[in-house]
């Protein structure tokens, strides 16, 4: 008798539990709304996608994208600088709802958070001085390389061990701004970040900086989301699919890249 009723309690436990943990599943768009705001979880130095202006403002066009969606699902975006090799933390732990900030969707990071539909497809690219004499990833041996900590150039280097055991030294930085940095006056000989951020750099600074036609792998953008929180990932999926189909997006993407990158 005992054990039948200490089964039955046992049993009623685990029913309580995952009706529970449906229930903050499915209730996850409410409890934004509830909120009134989506708290954005970014890298504050990350241009063209995030970073603060001259007036200390935080603008980008990943920033863009998530105050229209924000508008449409009727709540405030307030973006939170956080660092950037923690950030899969933070958003776990509640201090974001997401990481909107130019993420590449990996298998690894789809291990432990989920995603929304991809907006952007990119590139880990190898960047150079305009005239430096590295024309391709074999020529990256005994050479000191460049990467931000915590991001995905990390991953997709070490996907490639035999390149990565070539270098003289791979030297992480907190952000792609100081690699870059060290990049122009010589202190490293290449960096490896997202194409389209180093477009973006490039367009900034004419004739100083050259890609190599050699990258580290294609991927795709996406906004971090945490797991299990299905019915706000959806409405987020709804707004982008309208954002992109109506040309509000495509006018955001044109505003900083002066054309329309988006998947469609």
């Amino acid at each position: 008798m005992k054990n039948n009723l200490f089964k039955s309690f046992l049993v009623l436990v685990l029913v309580l539990f995952l009706c529970s943990s449906t229930v903050m599943a499915a209730d996850s768009l409410v409890e934004i709304k509830e909120k009134g705001k989506m708290v954005v979880g970014l890298d504050d130095s990350f241009p063209p996608m995030g970073f603060r202006n001259d007036d200390g403002e935080i603008v980008g066009f990943d920033i863009d994208l998530a105050k229209e969606a924000a508008k449409r699902l009727g709540v405030e975006a307030e973006f939170k600088a956080v660092d950037w090799d923690g950030v899969i933390l933070s958003l776990k732990n509640g201090m974001i709802d997401v990481i909107w900030n130019g993420l590449t969707i990996t298998p690894a990071r789809e291990k432990s958070i989920d995603f929304s539909q991809p907006y952007l497809e990119n590139s880990q690219s190898i960047v150079v001085q305009k005239n430096s004499e590295i024309k391709n990833k074999s020529h990256l041996a005994a050479k000191v390389i460049g990467i931000q900590l915590g991001s995905s150039a990390v991953s997709a280097v070490e996907s490639e061990p035999e390149v990565m055991a070539s270098f003289k030294e791979l030297r992480k930085f907190s952000n792609n701004t100081e690699a870059l940095m060290d990049l122009r006056t010589g202190r490293v000989e290449a960096v490896v970040l997202d194409k389209i951020v180093g477009r973006y750099y490039m367009s900034k600074r004419p004739g100083q900086f050259r890609v190599l036609k050699d990258n580290f792998g294609a991927e795709k953008y996406g906004v971090g989301v945490r797991a299990g929180a299905d019915s706000f990932r959806k409405a987020l999926n709804k707004v982008l699919t309208e954002m992109i189909e109506d040309g509000t997006a495509a006018q955001i993407s044109e505003k900083w890249f002066g054309e329309d990158i988006l998947l469609k």
